[in-house]
């Protein structure tokens, strides 16, 4: 299969700038800055901030506190049990938390938690495809590819709240 062109923007957010890449009309990929797996800049293809008007607004919406589900077209690039963590992820309701454990057992594979840590931790479309909703077995906050600061944040503002994100250049 031919490799799809890529073009890519980057975007201001309370959590810090956001590189939104695009192919064929799909979002495949929503980085944070110093995000753990971030692939290399040279993979996101040419800087077009054309085809991002929507989930920019989208975007905008949801850290304004109006926005609890997105509706954009995704094309998340993984291995078939990636791609099935990440549709999971995106059925876990706004403002709401589920452990890796559960989300395994929800998933026909209840001794897969550590599997779907991985899967979960390798999401190329972060916020969108919710991962920060994914807690330790005790509710604790544990892993996050772009901190567990912007991970507590971005918990926070789901569930009403607001809250100063204490990250060196933010």
């Amino acid at each position: 299969m031919p490799a799809r062109e890529r073009v890519h923007t980057v975007v201001d957010s309370p959590v810090g700038p956001l590189t939104l890449v695009a192919a064929d009309g799909a979002l495949v990929g929503l980085y944070l800055a110093e995000q753990r797996h971030r692939p290399a800049e040279e993979s996101f293809g040419a800087p077009d901030p054309e085809p991002f008007d929507e989930v920019t607004a989208q975007l905008a919406e949801y850290f304004a506190g109006r926005r609890t589900e997105f509706d954009v077209p995704l094309a998340p690039a993984g291995t078939p049990f990636q791609r099935t963590v990440w549709q999971a992820l995106l059925e876990i309701p706004y403002g709401q938390t589920v452990s890796y454990g559960r989300l395994a057992a929800r998933l026909g594979r209840p001794s897969a938690s550590r599997a779907v840590g991985l899967a979960n931790g390798r999401n190329p479309i972060g916020i969108i495809v919710p991962c920060h909703r994914v807690v330790g077995s005790s509710g604790d906050l544990t892993g996050y590819g772009g901190g567990l600061e912007r991970k507590k944040w971005l918990l926070t503002l789901e569930r009403g709240g607001t809250g100063q994100l204490s990250l060196p250049g933010l």
